[in-house]
């Protein structure tokens, strides 16, 4: 009996156990090619279910080239950088399937004389309230991480030289 109590409380302890959603985003500034490289990760997963319900029904990350462009295309709009309340104006490289992750990459040119960086990423926020967005900043100093809920829209970092 005791042993059937505990297999249960296992059970339903496993079945309300909440799947944590997140995307990893690392913000590389490349000196070499003078741009600013972003690199946004998103487990297939998540991408897959969240093309379900932004785009249609019958939307597959998988089998369509045009579902994979549409996704690029809401993650690049929900992610933003600015410097002084100036929009840099960031380019959507392409996108890429790779194992577990959905890949969405964009750049833009380094700005001179760029000491702080102002960050919003919001993707599938609007979709999961609980979904976290992590962004690395990599390149000028230490790694500096911020992370990105539904109730943090806009950070901001200072920047190393």
């Amino acid at each position: 009996m005791r042993l059937l109590i505990i297999l249960c409380c296992v059970i339903s302890l496993q079945l309300s156990a909440h799947e944590m959603k997140s995307a990893v985003t690392k913000v590389l500034f490349n000196q070499r090619t003078g741009t600013i490289e972003i690199m946004h990760r998103f487990y297939l997963h998540d991408a897959e279910h969240a093309v379900k319900k932004l785009l249609d029904k019958s939307a597959d990350l998988l089998a369509k080239q045009s579902t994979r462009d549409s996704f690029a295309l809401y993650v690049s709009s929900h992610f933003q950088l600015r410097t002084s309340g100036q929009d840099l104006k960031l380019t959507l490289v392409g996108s890429e399937l790779d194992g577990r992750f959905f890949w969405v990459y964009q750049e833009v040119t380094i700005p001179q004389q760029l000491t702080q960086l102002e960050l919003r990423h919001d993707s599938l926020q609007s979709l999961w309230p609980d979904q976290v967005n992590v962004v690395n900043i990599e390149g000028r100093g230490k790694v500096k991480t911020l992370k990105f809920t539904p109730e943090q829209q806009w950070q901001q970092v200072q920047l190393s030289k």
